[in-house]
């Protein structure tokens, strides 16, 4: 802790959130934003199943039927931009809402696309949303003590396998009796719950510190010690970041939001998000850089690759009644998100 120049003390957030822990608050989150990322993931692995009885139906041809799942991860691609900037500049909750909204608005009315056309161009809506759901567990670990943010979102990604296996089950049990579409449908649910309930979820005190709203972070922080029951230090919570030094385990978001501190006209805005980028491509990240995105690109490759390719694979794969798709899709899923 430190002081300001009145002499007052302060704290970071970093160092509020070390002093409560994780309590009743963080495990609440958890289970509410980890419901949020079994939703996104519900969302992608349907394509498995929709893919075949779309083509059997409509009688498109087996390219088209692989543009269904091409265009839901352009959508992606342009999502993660936006989802990213929009999160930064107006908050993680309208990053969540923003998410949340395209994602399962557009994925109930895939349910009724009277054609082709139609449905593809929902899925790339829906595919916006899904790019943009990086702000669940970002806005989850903004509420985790820095020294163990590493753990807990390993725990946080372990909600997608979840999603993954509930949406082969879900499959298995519609897709026979009822058809592709009721499964669009249901496959929809999970986000309109969320919001319902997005409301008792406060916005992350580290956002609101870094755009000055002090006395709101104070609020949340305080929220958080009532239901931990634990006590926030002496004085109050400031924009001012930690220093970085050989003990301080700085959190994946640190370095982004250190350089957002009390940020309020739209010029610095702009003129800042271009010095983030920058920096990704400086001396010193510039290979970390590279390697990440080659990891990232080899890992899903590989590993959407094969779990849309077993739909292809599997005997009898325009059979919606036949088990042996859901089967291999549910292992598949649950052993590439294992090793992933």
């Amino acid at each position: 802790m430190a002081g300001d120049a009145s002499g007052a003390e302060t704290y970071t957030t970093d160092e509020a959130l070390s002093r409560l822990g994780f309590g009743r608050f963080q495990a609440l989150l958890l289970g509410f934003l980890g419901t949020g990322w079994v939703a996104e993931a519900m969302e992608v692995m349907l394509l498995s199943f929709v893919g075949p009885s779309m083509k059997e139906e409509w009688g498109v041809s087996g390219a088209a039927e692989g543009l269904i799942t091409s265009v839901v991860f352009a959508g992606m691609l342009l999502g993660a931009c936006v989802g990213g900037l929009g999160s930064d500049r107006y908050g993680r909750r309208a990053g969540f809402l923003f998410t949340a909204i395209v994602s399962g608005v557009p994925g109930l009315l895939c349910a009724f696309s009277p054609n082709y056309a139609t449905l593809l161009a929902l899925r790339f809506v829906v595919g916006l949303g899904l790019g943009a759901s990086h702000v669940l567990p970002t806005w989850f670990l903004e509420f985790v003590p820095a020294e163990s943010r590493g753990s807990w979102i390993v725990v946080f990604t372990c909600f997608w396998t979840l999603g993954t296996i509930l949406e082969a089950l879900l499959a298995w049990a519609i897709m026979p009796i009822l058809g592709w579409r009721w499964l669009l449908a249901l496959s929809s649910t999970p986000c309109f719950i969320l919001l319902i309930f997005s409301s008792v979820i406060p916005e992350s005190p580290r956002y609101l510190c870094s755009r000055g709203k002090i006395n709101e972070a104070m609020l949340v922080l305080e929220r958080i010690a009532r239901m931990n029951n634990k006590a926030l230090p002496p004085g109050t919570v400031t924009s001012e970041p930690k220093r970085i030094d050989d003990n301080y385990d700085p959190s994946v978001t640190t370095v982004l939001l250190m350089t957002e501190d009390r940020l309020d006209d739209d010029t610095s805005t702009k003129s800042n998000s271009k010095s983030i980028f920058k920096a990704f491509w400086s001396r010193d990240l510039i290979r970390s850089t590279l390697l990440l995105w080659l990891v990232y690109f080899a890992s899903y490759f590989a590993y959407y690759g094969l779990v849309y390719l077993i739909s292809e694979l599997s005997s009898g794969r325009s059979q919606p009644k036949d088990s042996s798709l859901y089967i291999n899709v549910l292992v598949t899923s649950f052993a590439g998100n294992v090793v992933r």
